[in-house]
């Protein structure tokens, strides 16, 4: 079975989760997986002319470029890991991954142009798919019962723990906590900032807040895995999960980890995890000082095993799972 996976998006965003995803499940599926990519698709236009020209590009990508490659590539299956339409596959089947619906599930964090637009287009290409897989049960049942595919095409395939970092022993003594992402308003930082606060004002020697990821910033996976190793844990306040890949990079590295108690983040670390109230800062600045008071280590541990449940192997089989069941 030969699969065409679009790696369009990877390449605009290397360093994006989903790039991540993309990349490391490429690898898992080793000589099955045929990586392309529109190079000459440019950077969003934020409205406007340049807009409607990189929505041309995409159509002339998805519905003819694709479609060839597929052939010229003997290719079966033409994986989106992002929803996109392809109407006219000829002889190929079209799988997309779903992994998060945060913009139907929180409208009012998400700019009403985009959110109109991704309820047409991202349902629209789910409902038109032969197969879709979601990372998660949570984005599973978002999917059926938001945008009505039937269950019996869609698959889940949970992500591996991230991607590959560096191994490095966890330091005796924290020396910061932890923030991994954008700064989106679901990703709720005002919460974090607050939490942060208050928890200075509890401890005798509070330790700051780093944060890493967002506005476009690039950082090394040397940088990151140090960044793990050095931390009291990673807090985690997001109001709404499809998955949670930071959350198990972080417990692979051994960080603890504080998360709101969202459905998805709960999905994937189990009782590994800190638990808080979304937007408490009160429960979460209690969480920090109870870190700090001989709770990382147990933490730690429990993290490490829970992520040892997740791997790309298991991915890429339930991926294949998919690409059967479009085949069918």
């Amino acid at each position: 079975m030969r699969i065409l996976i679009d790696r369009t998006y990877a390449e605009r965003a290397p360093h994006s989760g989903t790039a991540i995803y993309t990349d490391r499940l490429i690898a898992a599926l080793g000589s099955d997986a045929v990586p392309v990519a529109n190079r000459r698709r440019r950077a969003p236009g934020g409205g406007g002319p340049r807009s409607v020209r990189n929505l041309v590009a995409d159509r002339v990508w998805e519905e003819i470029e694709l479609p060839r490659l597929a052939r010229a590539h003997g290719a079966e299956v033409i994986h989106h890991p992002l929803p996109a339409l392809t109407h006219r596959p000829r002889g190929a089947r079209v799988v997309i991954t779903v992994h998060d619906l945060a913009f139907e599930r929180l409208p009012e964090m998400f700019d009403p142009s985009f959110r109109r637009y991704a309820h047409r287009s991202h349902r629209a290409a789910a409902r038109a798919a032969a197969a879709v897989i979601c990372v998660s049960e949570v984005t599973a049942r978002d999917v059926g019962e938001l945008w009505g595919v039937p269950a019996e095409r869609i698959v889940v395939a949970h992500h591996g723990p991230g991607q590959a970092l560096p191994a490095m022993e966890r330091r005796e003594k924290p020396e910061h906590f932890l923030y991994v992402g954008d700064r989106e308003p679901r990703k709720d930082l005002a919460t974090l900032l607050k939490a942060h606060e208050r928890y200075r004002t509890q401890v005798a020697d509070p330790l700051p807040l780093v944060q890493v990821g967002g506005g476009g910033e690039t950082i090394s996976a040397e940088r990151l895995a140090d960044l793990y190793a050095r931390a009291a844990a990673l807090v985690h306040p997001c109001l709404y999960e499809g998955f949670g890949l930071t959350l198990l990079e972080a417990m692979a590295a051994g960080a603890p980890v504080i998360a709101a108690r969202a459905a998805g983040a709960v999905e994937v670390c189990g009782e590994a995890a800190l638990w808080c109230e979304p937007g408490s800062a009160e429960q979460f600045a209690a969480a920090m000082a109870r870190i700090g008071g001989g709770d990382a280590a147990k933490l730690s541990a429990a993290g490490r095993r829970r992520a040892a449940e997740f791997s790309w192997d298991a991915s890429a089989q339930a991926h294949r799972a998919a690409y059967s069941l479009a085949l069918r």
